[in-house]
């Protein structure tokens, strides 16, 4: 069942990172033209010559996309930091590139600096780099099997808040305006306060506590606060058993991931499921959307209302996620919104094809854009961190939290870069290339991913070694020291038939 320090902690972990992650994604949406003029006002006043125009792209550009740089970077640190820091110490180090990214862009306008916000962007992607990968694995290490889904969905739901909250503040009636942009941008420090404030009261990962620090008391503690309950002796045998079908193979690093056989079929998973979640243009419906909305004849002023209101549906679908994860299972949730977004991007083309001969055709590329909203919300954005917290082992989930983060970051990073060009070139017709990454990757999931709900670790790690044609080491002396565990995985087996 969930317990109150297990949905504070998820609270806490997600509001602190998750949700600046998405606030800064779009935080540089609305006040964009009046960063731009501040931009060349200060260009101006150094220079005495106003900025050239390619000049002025060019820095936009980076502003922009240094960001997902960032983010690239974060996840390359992933697998030292939680490993040595842990879980939760990760998380709180991580806040001071938040809070000293805020500071620098809050009082960016006063020092009269525009690269200080470029520079604080990288900063900002670092933290959401660190936070992206780190909050689910956290979050998946502390839930009891049955909600693991449920809680593994909460970061990116805090990603959608962030994101809807980033959107409203930016109205240009709020903080979306020539006065208000720096404190838009600051405000970001806040929930990195309080969660540097809040979570030291809580406890670190069980798993890390008892895999690898070897501590069972502190491990037992942890776990009987995150579950209400004194008698936790079933978890911390199922640790152990983990714990000893990985003493074999050690810590793995980024490099020995790759060439472990038993462990091909997951990371290949992991890959590909990161790679189509960015990768099948939802930045680029969310870039295309206000232009969608214009040429259906929505009036210019009411347009950021209107993404709001799509920012609302996003948080909602996701919220929708978090509470059937569990009942329907990740696998059906992965391909039903693939599925749904292929179809949208495929309507979409033919939408915006007609758009200017059918009159009632520019409705339809607002339903398509909607569709495809919800079908990511419901699959492709949120499951595929919960999918690298369940398939891989306490050994190998840092190592491939860096990778999936990588691939992450670098594939966001292309699509913002290679979008333009490609709207530039194909018109409508770029949606044919996302359609076309959401069906593969459905394929894929199709074909290769298990169902992983309501599975433990080691039973998903057996599915997973069948497909790798590996042998699990489970030696006979393991059975035998912990009966209890024996029982328990019997026990699983038979509820989950």
């Amino acid at each position: 069942k969930m317990t109150l320090p297990l949905a504070l902690v998820a609270l806490i972990s997600a509001f602190g990172s998750s949700f600046q992650y998405g606030y800064n994604v779009s935080v540089i949406n609305s006040p964009a033209p009046y960063m731009q003029d501040f931009y060349n006002k200060t260009y101006l006043d150094r220079t005495g010559v106003p900025m050239d125009g390619n000049f002025q792209t060019l820095l936009w550009s980076l502003t922009v996309s240094m960001f997902p740089l960032g983010g690239l970077f974060g996840s390359l640190m992933v697998w030292p930091m939680v490993n040595n820091c842990g879980r939760k110490g990760t998380l709180l180090i991580n806040n001071l590139f938040s809070i000293a990214a805020a500071v620098l862009m809050g009082t960016s306008e006063l020092a009269k600096t525009f690269e200080v916000i470029i520079l604080s962007r990288v900063v900002m992607g670092i933290f959401a780099g660190l936070a992206s990968n780190v909050v689910p694995m956290f979050l998946g290490e502390m839930s009891p099997k049955n909600l693991r889904g449920a809680i593994g969905v909460v970061p990116q739901l805090f990603i959608t808040i962030g994101i809807l909250a980033a959107q409203i503040l930016g109205l240009h009636g709020i903080l979306g305006n020539a006065n208000g942009w720096p404190v838009l941008l600051g405000l970001t420090g806040i929930p990195s306060l309080l969660q540097l404030l809040t979570l030291p009261f809580f406890p670190e990962s069980p798993r890390y506590l008892l895999i690898q620090k070897g501590n069972e008391e502190q491990a037992r503690k942890a776990l009987q606060r995150l579950r209400g309950r004194e008698d936790v002796d079933d978890e911390i045998q199922e640790m152990y058993q983990e714990d000893r079908s990985e003493k074999e193979e050690g810590q793995f690093s980024v490099l020995s991931l790759f060439t472990f056989k038993g462990l091909r079929w997951q990371l290949i998973s992991i890959i590909v499921m990161m790679a189509g979640q960015q990768l099948s243009g939802v930045n680029g419906v969310f870039y295309y959307a206000d232009r969608i909305f214009e040429s259906a004849g929505v009036a210019s002023s009411s347009i950021q209302y209107v993404t709001v209101s799509i920012g609302a549906i996003n948080v909602v679908m996701t919220l929708l996620a978090v509470f059937i994860v569990e009942s329907l299972g990740r696998r059906i949730l992965l391909l039903a919104g693939f599925l749904l977004c292929s179809v949208s991007c495929a309507v979409l083309t033919l939408a915006l094809n007609l758009q200017n001969t059918v009159s009632w055709m520019s409705y339809l590329s607002i339903v398509c854009v909607i569709a495809y909203i919800i079908g990511h919300a419901i699959g492709p954005s949120p499951i595929p961190a919960v999918m690298i917290t369940e398939m891989f082992l306490q050994s190998s989930r840092p190592a491939a939290f860096m990778v999936g983060g990588s691939v992450h970051w670098l594939s966001n990073f292309t699509v913002g870069l290679v979008f333009l060009y490609m709207e530039a070139g194909l018109g409508p017709y770029s949606f044919l290339i996302f359609c076309a990454i959401c069906v593969a990757t459905m394929l894929y999931i199709f074909f290769v991913v298990p169902e992983t709900k309501n599975k433990t670790f080691m039973e998903i790690n057996r599915i997973m070694a069948k497909r790798n044609k590996v042998e699990i080491q489970e030696s006979k002396e393991l059975k035998d020291s912990y009966p209890l565990g024996k029982q328990e995985e019997k026990k699983s087996l038979s509820s989950s038939e």
